[in-house]
């Protein structure tokens, strides 16, 4: 096909455009419709396709797309080479993705974060601490996104050590998302006054590092501290905050102060109360032993149907305390919301021997084996 000489300019603004609305399907009918007009696509075209692929998740029209980069020329371009390392790990095959990595002779810091960051995707943590180390080796910075990812995704304290000191080095310990990502993994750790050792001395806090203080301290009445020091740097707290402290407070045994909260949750901060609040609050009053309050909360009080979560922390109440009755219900609406998780059936059979109703247990035990559980 004789090719024309159109610049490719406005063909890849229209793909881009699409693909920054998330119809990637259109931008790819683009890509594909200029190839067929022969109009010549540049190293700015393929980028805003594989960007498209990845979008949909198509490794096969990625793959269509990768061997016109190899036959247009495009083989040794590091920056159209970047973009497919960054399609292949979205679209699942990260060894694709690590191939590409590999082929690229003068690789630059863009390439070695993509890779890191498809290795944090998978969840591959051996990758991507190699992936970390040879940059480092190599001269190359990750930049503070990358850091505060695979901080956040999976360390352990010998790991967040390394990576907490790699970062005092650099100097850029105080950068917020990196700090943020430290609170989270000494907090997981258990490690909560590394935590709050560096939440006091950040220069800057965001709503991300009171939700991850909060969150941290979920089973310790600092929570509550925090919340308050929240509110009184004039942050207003948003619906994660509120999950936090609620979970806090149910943790603690505190049904009046969470029962406050969710109050101002509603009336002095406009949050209108999602699924994972109302659990919250079943739990607060589950572990209370107030199974008529929660049990109330859900069919009186909630302005949509209970999800699993809800009745879940429902049942669990019901099996710690011995409510058969609520019980019962709360196993029906489960056994039809997530008819193959076998912890539900359990919690019901727990209930019945508990209170000595063999023949109920049973009966939901082989409830359980006819569905394969």
């Amino acid at each position: 096909m004789s090719k024309r000489n159109e610049s490719a300019f406005p063909w890849n603004s229209l793909i881009s455009g699409y693909a920054e609305l998330g119809q990637y399907e259109d931008a790819l009918a683009l890509y594909f419709q200029m190839e067929e007009e022969g109009v010549e696509p540049d190293r700015f075209t393929f980028p805003r396709a594989l960007k498209a692929c990845a979008g949909i998740g198509s490794i096969h029209v990625g793959q269509a797309v990768h061997r016109d980069v190899v036959r247009k020329g495009f083989g040794n371009d590091v920056f159209v080479l970047n973009a497919l390392i960054d399609m292949y790990a979205k679209c699942g095959d990260i060894v694709k993705a690590r191939r590409v990595f590999d082929s690229i002779a003068c690789k630059d810091n863009i390439s070695w974060n993509s890779m890191l960051t498809g290795y944090i995707r998978h969840g591959l943590l051996a990758g991507a601490l190699q992936v970390f180390r040879g940059m480092i080796q190599e001269g190359f910075e990750p930049d503070s996104v990358t850091i505060s990812t695979i901080l956040s995704s999976f360390c352990s304290l010998k790991t967040a050590a390394q990576i907490h000191g790699w970062v005092l080095r650099r100097g850029i310990e105080w950068n917020t998302s990196v700090v943020n990502a430290m609170i989270v993994v000494y907090s997981n750790l258990g490690k909560l006054d590394g935590a709050s050792w560096l939440f006091q001395r950040m220069p800057e806090r965001d709503i991300v590092s009171w939700n991850s203080i909060i969150s941290g301290h979920s089973k310790n009445p600092e929570a509550l501290l925090y919340f308050e020091q929240m509110v009184r740097s004039c942050t207003s707290p948003d619906s994660i905050t509120f999950v936090a402290i609620l979970s806090a407070c149910a943790h603690l045994g505190l049904v009046k102060d969470g029962e406050r909260l969710f109050w101002l949750m509603r009336k002095k901060y406009g949050i209108d109360p999602r699924m994972e609040h109302y659990a919250c609050m079943i739990n607060l009053y589950g572990r209370a032993g107030l199974i008529d309050e929660a049990f109330n909360m859900i069919v009186e009080r909630m302005e949509f149907e209970a999800g699993p979560t809800v009745w879940g922390a429902m049942l669990y109440a019901c099996s710690v305390h011995g409510n058969i009755q609520i019980g019962e219900i709360a196993g029906q609406k489960l056994f039809e919301l997530e008819p193959d998780n076998q912890h539900n059936f359990e919690l019901l059979m727990k209930i019945y021997s508990k209170a000595g109703r063999v023949e109920d247990a049973e009966r939901v035990r082989k409830l359980m084996l006819d569905r394969g559980l």
